[in-house]
């Protein structure tokens, strides 16, 4: 298991030179922030940061992620053009030997919040998630100021898109991965690319836009879209946790076994209502996710993939880019580390 840690290049706060004083960390997991969704990412741009990240003596392990463009998604004539700048992508990625790409299929929206700073009991802050908060808001009215969203359209370019998805249903937007899948996955095969889509966040429909990648279901039905290892899963704890119908313990085993979890995201969360919840410390003591037996199961399983310290708490006055501060993210793959060292000592 290689133990990762999310860095946002140049622009980021907080410099590799920090990352790399975590005793545990021996990956990096980044992107080009500057190239425009949909275009082929340039092979000697992703050799650089690939170079940065070498000079701390660390390694980029994972790309997360390149954007799939919203035209792919909605099956426009557009997409093929599109679909051929990604598999390029992918080329040049297992060119230089970078083995995982996660991606999402989530329409319009990324991962959703509707506070950035939750105060928690202790003083610290996290992210939260209210879905009535969310409901009340009405995108044609033009808001864009939304928590856990890159204002990347103007108010009339977001209304025009959403009403691009007002005839695209659920079994619209499967068919769409379908026709992506079928045509990235046998590139990232040949190219030693592991392929893992990230979970919806949060696991459900958002201004009545589908979701689709929300449990085992959807797990099993991606996968045998494409039968190959580089056709897999991010396994998001912090993205399924909300769920509670699910058992992510015996899900991240089923498909780790399977060897189709090149990624995981660890991160705790607590529900407090039906579609609501914050995210918390990391140890299973504080939220909903058993983290000790996901770590156990893992291992058990064979995990030979990457793993992060996914979404942190803001602590000890940190301030920086919500859920991506330094301190609660160390603490965090400190812990996790630990974790591991033990599950794979019991298990010897």
């Amino acid at each position: 298991m290689i133990l990762s840690f999310r860095w946002y290049g140049k622009d980021d706060p907080i410099p590799l030179r920090h990352i790399r004083q975590i005793p545990v960390i021996k990956g990096i997991v980044s992107a080009l922030y500057d190239v425009p969704v949909g275009e082929e990412w340039p092979r000697e741009k992703i050799a650089a940061l690939q170079r940065a990240v070498r000079d701390e003596a660390l390694e980029l392990s994972v790309i997360e992620s390149i954007p799939v463009h919203e035209d792919i998604k909605l099956g426009l004539p557009t997409r093929d053009r599109y679909i051929d700048n990604y598999r390029r992508s992918i080329r040049s990625m297992g060119a230089l030997g970078i083995p995982i790409l996660c991606y999402n299929f989530m329409p319009v929206f990324d991962w959703m919040r509707s506070d950035l700073s939750m105060e928690l009991p202790d003083g610290s802050t996290a992210l939260s998630y209210d879905h009535e908060a969310i409901s009340s808001i009405d995108l044609k009215d033009g808001v864009l100021d939304l928590p856990g969203w890159a204002t990347s359209y103007t108010a009339e370019g977001l209304r025009s898109l959403l009403d691009a998805y007002a005839g695209i249903g659920t079994e619209d937007l499967w068919r769409n991965l379908e026709y992506f899948l079928k045509a990235v996955v046998p590139v990232a095969e040949e190219s030693g690319v592991r392929m893992g889509i990230h979970p919806d966040d949060p696991p459900w429909p958002i201004f009545g836009l589908p979701r689709i990648i929300t449990d085992d279901a959807a797990f099993e039905r991606l996968i045998g879209i494409v039968d190959s290892p580089s056709n897999g899963i991010t396994f998001c704890t912090g993205s399924l946790g909300p769920n509670a119908g699910m058992d992510l313990v015996k899900s991240i085993g089923r498909f780790t076994r399977r060897g189709r979890v090149p990624f995981v995201h660890a991160r705790n969360i607590r529900r407090t209502g039906k579609r609501s919840f914050h995210e918390t410390a990391h140890c299973t003591g504080s939220g909903d996710v058993d983290m000790y037996r996901l770590m156990r199961e893992l291992a058990d399983a064979g995990f030979d993939g990457a793993l992060r310290p996914d979404h942190g708490r803001m602590i000890w006055g940190e301030r920086g880019r919500p859920g991506y501060g330094l301190y609660d993210r160390a603490l965090g793959a400190m812990y996790l580390a630990g974790l591991w060292e033990a599950v794979i000592g019991a298990s010897q």
